[in-house]
């Protein structure tokens, strides 16, 4: 690892580290962590915890003013899962080539060129004029995204030593659940007073302040890998494509075009694992997924939980708004109770990894998950809405106990060198699974309510779509409990030197 200091500001990291690393895991704390000012370390946290507020916020607020989005465009069924779909598909197809890049470009360079360009294109979704501009600028916001994923924990990982790193990744994902927390009532509440525009402002603005504030004090810092082997850029190019014909093709199911997009998609990841077995500096090392059963696993699961539970609030959005006719300030309010849940636990959750063998604390957390997605199956259009609201906690608290647990176990199980690798994979998992999880949600609203505009004929046929896709979900859930609970635990056992 290569830690570059400018001039300008006093060294705040040990220049005297090796330039290679010793055989250690990531419990054993690198040279430089312990000379990093605290403030420095909190200023990273800050940053990080902003940025992964500001991204959940456009997510989740969007969810409460799709209906208006729809009606002011003239969207099908379809094309509203693409307002939201096209955004998590761009990030999870460019995370991992943008992962490799910001290893030898610096992370922090790569962090702040990912958030103006975010800001840049949350602003021009506020201008989009038809469907066709609006998914274009939401794709471009994806991109800009994947900037940010594929830094933003590797980061917290590496400001942070092992004592307290569980802590930190904690709060970092609490950020996250508190903008999925506020999302829907500031959406609402924007979308009722000054239309879904205003929310794309105030998300956009609120990104400048944050690229600005912690400029000054993060621009001496910077953290990069040595650049041992030219980019491999065959095998991004075939994850780029692989994914997004797999992801697209699912939209397009049940005809014959889905059918081939799946066959190409499927076809092109296995071109993409074996460019990446050959290569010489892989954007996905197979090693680590081969040679290392805990890595593989906890990715394994933290794919299928978000599978399972992404479009749980796009579902449930529609529900109270085309179901039960609420408007979308009222219907972001019912929507809160499950992100406070995840965003009051998160910490704990993060503090329990420290202590406890974390694939424990997420497997617990994946069964809560299964068993909320199962109640949503009994879903009809006199639910009381206590009964949402006790189960969107039931989600939240499920939720908060699997993910900054499964970062912890992810992290946890790599040599120092391949943290990049690590954080990258982790996220990419993530936004994978946030993609399908929504083009399950986009196939059966395809198949059982059509690709055209909803209307009150429609209603009921959307209730069955949302019942039905749950109980797809709560399955899932289910086998990703076995996929968490793969050991050997982190106290029990030394990491395996992947290579």
């Amino acid at each position: 690892m290569v830690l570059a200091e400018r001039e300008r500001r006093p060294p705040t990291l040990r220049p005297s580290e090796p330039p290679t690393d010793p055989p250690s895991d990531l419990h054993t704390p690198p040279a430089n962590l312990g000379a990093m000012e605290r403030s420095t370390q909190q200023t990273v946290l800050i940053a990080v915890t902003a940025t992964g507020f500001l991204t959940a916020v456009s997510t989740s607020g969007v969810n409460v003013a799709l209906e208006q989005i729809a009606s002011d465009l003239g969207l099908s069924a379809v094309s509203i899962s693409w307002v939201t779909l096209s955004y998590i598909l761009a990030t999870g197809a460019l995370l991992m080539p943008m992962a490799r890049v910001a290893d030898f470009r610096g992370r922090v360079l790569v962090y702040n060129l990912g958030l103006a360009g975010f800001a840049l294109f949350t602003l021009a979704s506020a201008l989009a004029t038809n469907a066709a501009v609006l998914i274009l600028t939401r794709a471009l916001q994806g991109v800009s995204a994947a900037f940010l994923f594929s830094t933003t924990v590797a980061m917290v990982t590496l400001a942070y030593p092992p004592e307290t790193r569980g802590r930190a990744l904690g709060l970092q994902v609490a950020g996250v659940y508190l903008g999925i927390t506020l999302g829907p009532v500031v959406g609402g509440i924007i979308t009722e007073n000054l239309g879904w525009r205003g929310l794309f402002v105030l998300v956009g603005a609120l990104s400048i302040v944050n690229l600005v504030l912690p400029l000054r004090r993060l621009r001496g810092l910077e953290w990069r890998e040595p650049k041992t082997a030219p980019f491999d850029v065959r095998g991004s190019f075939a994850w780029v494509c692989a994914l997004s014909a797999l992801i697209i093709g699912f939209s397009y199911l049940p005809t014959m075009a889905g059918y081939a997009l799946i066959g190409a998609g499927l076809v092109g990841l296995a071109g993409f694992v074996c460019l990446e077995i050959r290569a010489a500096d892989p954007i996905l090392n197979i090693n680590l997924l081969r040679h290392n059963r805990v890595f593989a696993s906890a990715n394994a699961a933290s794919f299928i939980n978000y599978s399972a539970t992404t479009a749980m609030a796009f579902l449930v959005s529609l529900y109270l708004l085309y179901n039960r006719g609420l408007g979308a300030q009222t219907a972001g309010f019912v929507l809160v109770a499950g992100p406070f849940v995840q965003a009051a636990v998160s910490p704990l959750a993060g503090r329990l990894a420290d202590r406890v063998e974390a694939r424990f604390v997420a497997s617990t957390g994946m069964a809560l998950c299964a068993v909320g997605l199962f109640a949503f199956t009994f879903l009809t259009e006199t639910t009381p809405y206590w009964y949402v609201i006790v189960v969107l906690c039931v989600l939240g608290l499920g939720f908060g106990l699997f993910s900054s647990p499964i970062i912890h176990t992810v992290m946890g199980s790599v040599d120092r060198r391949y943290v990049g690798v690590a954080a990258a994979t982790s996220s990419t998992m993530r936004v994978t699974g946030q993609s399908f999880s929504l083009g399950i949600a986009a196939l059966v609203l395809a198949v059982v309510v059509g690709r055209h505009e909803i209307g009150p004929a429609d209603h009921v046929h959307l209730l069955s779509s949302v019942r039905i896709t749950f109980l797809i979900f709560a399955v899932l859930c289910v086998i990703g409990v076995l996929a968490s609970l793969v050991g050997p635990g982190r106290r029990h056992a030394k990491p395996r030197e992947e290579g």
